[in-house]
């Protein structure tokens, strides 16, 4: 069963398009540690947030991935982008059409 994890990220004003560059930079560790999709996009009706979408193996390799170094440099480039505003859910996938 796979996990999904869906959320916003609020930005300082001003700041989401850096944020984006450091989400949607080329990330072996994600795949490594089990991320099976990690889609980075914006909605220019609300240009102070970041919507991120991410399929992983499982909620642990979710966890696991956390700690990797490249993924806290990660954390720690951003953390000064972000307004603390932040939204989303998490869930067990059951199902889908498109896959067995």
């Amino acid at each position: 069963m796979t996990f999904a994890n869906v959320g916003t990220l609020g930005t300082v004003p001003g700041a989401r398009d850096r944020l984006v560059e450091i989400l949607t930079r080329r990330s072996a560790d994600l795949g490594q540690a089990g991320c099976l999709l990690y889609e980075v996009g914006v909605n220019d009706d609300q240009p102070d947030t970041v919507f991120v979408v991410e399929l992983w193996t499982s909620a642990s390799a979710h966890q696991e991935s956390l700690k990797s170094d490249g993924v806290q440099a990660a954390i720690r480039e951003a953390r000064p982008l972000l307004s603390g505003e932040m939204g989303g859910f998490r869930y067990d996938v059951v199902g889908s059409p498109l896959r067995d």
